[in-house]
C-alpha cells in the first residue's frame, strides 16, 4: 500500500493511499478419482504434499473416492501449479494414474 505525504501547517503527515488493485486469484488443487490408484497411496500424497494428518487425509481421500474429486487446498497460482506438478510426478514415479488439477477458486 502506498503512502502519500500531505502538508499541514509546516508538518508532513503520511496518509494511507488506498490501492484499487484486487488480490490475485486463488486456486483450488483437486485430486480426481480413478479406479486404479490405491486409497493408501492417496493418503500418502495428501500427507506428503499438503501437510495433512492421517485423519484429515483419510477424509479427503474418501471424498475423492465417493464424490469423484476432493479439495487438497487453496493456494496462489504458482504454488498450486507446483503442487499439481509434484503430485502428478510422484504418482507417475509410483506407476499410478492419479490425476491432480487446479481450478480458480
Amino acid at each position: 500500500m502506498g503512502r502519500m505525504a500531505t502538508q499541514k501547517q509546516g508538518e508532513f503527515i503520511l496518509e494511507a493511499e488506498h490501492s484499487r488493485t484486487k488480490p490475485p486469484p486463488l486456486y483450488k488443487v483437486l485430486l480426481l478419482n480413478d479406479d486404479f490408484t490405491p486409497m493408501d497411496f492417496v493418503i500418502v500424497v495428501l500427507q506428503k504434499f499438503f501437510g495433512m494428518d492421517r485423519e484429515r487425509a483419510t477424509r479427503v481421500m474418501l471424498q475423492v473416492h465417493r464424490e469423484g474429486m476432493g479439495v487438497c487446498g487453496v493456494f496462489a497460482k504458482d504454488v498450486a501449479a507446483t503442487k499439481v506438478e509434484q503430485v502428478v510426478s510422484f504418482a507417475r514415479q509410483h506407476q499410478h494414474p492419479l490425476a491432480c488439477v487446479m481450478e480458480e477458486n
